[in-house]
């Protein structure tokens, strides 16, 4: 199994030298995120997350959850890393301290998910989900609610969950038949079914919030007539105590390809109790707080385990022995050279390197607008900050995922026949990731929110205030002749974007299967673009650095894997482009009673 070490050095080099981080905590406030505070932080979360969390990582996947009469128990190991992670303190550390939290920012704890992720898939999930109902009771909720069910969360000592998909719908959440009946107090009886929920049910915590989506009776059919829950697994007091069990049960956990230390259940309601969250038939508005969250947490996900699957990579193309190098001996006193030194293993190794690295850099920039969403005063600072976000989750989340995908297969490839045997790790990467491509929305149900909902639905508005950071970039390093080559090929590919919006918005006018047809290639194009901004933003970085001489080696590294991505993994974006080019009319024409086997 790879020995995981969180990349301290580099989560560092785009916190503080490519995103400015201590100014960007004093510009809002976060006093407390001091440049010493940051670090120590930093440093401790390395520590439990090398030590703690990716040690049961593997046992994890081995023992997986058990479902014995209604009740889950998690892999060894887990209860006990929960309870550390509790007592570190470590979920209170961005949250109101109003409710018991540190009230640091959200950009730090984004950096200490990347390595609970990629230390250990499984575990992480179980407290990440509770962000997400903490963030929608809070934005949503009652003073009532938020006294009651907030501090619990915060602390850690419950956990919450995202209730949304139903045997017969997935993505078509209009669909649903979770009902939920107003009672005489108030509250409301829910009854209904719930599948894939991720954390549904297991021995961490005390009690478990579910947010839940249901219909409540003589609502319209559709999304338009769905309201959101607070249900617990047990009920709880006006003064936030555990009252008696809730009619809320786990019918079973589902064997699955990957994630088998996080439980995933069918969560049965039973005349339930719960509480409105919002407006009646306003839920799937106040879920988009969850969802948002939930998706640039499987951004984070993508990139989490390309660094993880990268590192033991790298490690096992160092030391094994295979074949020589076809341009001359490099290991005079080994029978064979180490893989390291052939072409292709360097291929998929940079490969690796260059997106978990530039992944982190998007989802730091990202982090760091959400930061800006929670306390800036400005309405127009957060107002730009939202649009931005808006325009780039969805595609952090496709892209991250699918190419994070890729990087974990690379990672098998590299091992050879070793990467396909257990004992190794690799394969456990690969089947842990294929996840994050499903869930929160398929990376087709991205790129149709990006491409239709968003960049058409605003006519090509959202793309504004992106375009224009760019472009003042390429303007500031214009004369940058280091830069050159990557500020012209980021100009050309920008316009390339905008000219492929303007062709797919003109031709979905004559024939709407037009949107999705090209959605998918139209978010990857974006999405490769989007890295070579922030790839050329690290190279403009490492450039100034070098001329201080302080860490060469580490700079030096940046440019070349800078090189690498515009020359060997930019030039997908054109492969995209001619499919968008191609129209939908290949897909269309073959009739579905044609598609015969």
């Amino acid at each position: 199994m790879p020995e995981y070490k969180a990349p301290i050095r580099d989560i560092k080099f785009v916190m503080k030298e490519l995103l400015d981080c201590d100014k960007h905590y004093h510009q809002l406030g976060y006093d407390d995120a001091t440049e010493d505070m940051v670090d120590a932080i930093l440093l401790e979360a390395a520590k439990f997350t090398e030590q703690v969390i990716a040690p049961i990582n593997q046992i994890g996947d081995q023992q997986g959850c058990t479902w014995t009469d209604g009740v889950v128990t998690t892999p060894d190991g887990f209860k006990d890393a929960y309870k550390q992670y509790v007592d570190g303190g470590w979920p209170t550390l961005s949250q109101n301290v109003e409710f018991g939290g540190q009230g640091l920012p959200h950009s730090l704890n984004a950096a200490i998910s990347e390595m609970m992720s990629a230390a250990n898939h499984s575990f992480a999930m179980y407290p990440g989900l509770s962000h997400g109902a903490l963030a929608t009771i809070e934005a949503h909720g009652t003073d009532k609610q938020k006294q009651q069910f907030i501090p619990k969360l915060v602390e850690g000592s419950w956990t919450g969950t995202m209730c949304l998909t139903e045997s017969h719908c997935g993505t078509d959440l209009g669909m649903l038949r979770t009902k939920a009946e107003l009672s005489d107090d108030g509250s409301y009886s829910l009854t209904g079914t719930k599948i894939f929920i991720s954390a549904g049910d297991h021995d961490l915590s005390d009690n478990i919030v579910h947010i839940v989506i249901a219909r409540i009776p003589g609502s319209p059919e559709g999304s338009k007539g769905i309201s959101l829950f607070i249900v617990p697994k047990f009920n709880v007091n006006d003064d936030g105590s555990i009252a008696d069990r809730n009619a809320v049960s786990c019918g079973s956990i589902e064997h699955k390809m990957g994630i088998n230390a996080n439980a995933t259940c069918v969560i049965n309601f039973d005349n339930a109790k719960g509480y409105l969250i919002g407006e009646v038939n306003r839920g799937l508005n106040c879920m988009f707080t969850f969802m948002n969250a939930a998706r640039l947490a499987v951004a984070l996900e993508g990139t989490a385990a390309t660094e993880a699957a990268f590192q033991g990579s790298l490690a096992y193309a160092k030391d094994r022995l295979q074949m020589r190098s076809i341009s001359g001996i490099k290991n005079p006193n080994g029978p064979a050279d180490p893989i390291i030194v052939h072409p292709d293993v360097r291929r998929m190794l940079l490969t690796q390197k260059s997106i978990a690295e530039g992944g982190r850099a998007l989802i730091g920039y990202l982090s760091q607008l959400v930061d800006i969403t929670h306390v800036e005063k400005d309405e127009a600072k957060r107002a730009e900050a939202d649009t931005t976000l808006a325009l780039l989750t969805p595609i952090a989340k496709a892209l991250l995922s699918e190419l994070g995908f890729e990087c974990t297969s690379h990672g098998v490839q590299i091992f050879g026949g070793h990467g396909f045997i257990k004992e190794w790790g690799m394969e456990q990467l690969m089947r842990d990731t294929k996840i994050s491509c499903l869930y929160e929305g398929t990376t087709g149900i991205q790129a149709l929110d990006l491409l239709a909902r968003k960049i058409l639905g605003s006519k090509g508005k959202i793309l504004q205030p992106f375009m224009t950071d760019i472009g003042a970039f390429c303007q500031e390093n214009a004369g940058n002749p280091a830069m050159t080559q990557h500020i012209q090929a980021l100009g050309t590919y920008v316009k390339q974007w905008q000219e492929i919006t303007a062709n797919v918005g003109k031709k979905a006018m004559g024939n709407a299967d037009e949107i999705g047809g090209a959605s998918v290639d139209y978010l990857m194009f974006a999405g490769y673009v989007t890295l070579a901004y922030f790839w050329a933003r690290m190279a403009a970085v490492a450039h100034s650095k070098l001329e201080n001489g302080d860490d060469k080696a580490f700079y030096q590294a940046k440019i070349h894997t800078c090189e690498f991505y515009f020359k060997r993994i930019l030039p997908r974006a054109q492969g995209h482009a001619a499919c968008i080019e191609g129209g939908v009319d290949s897909m269309m024409a073959l009739p579905s009673e044609d598609f015969a086997f």
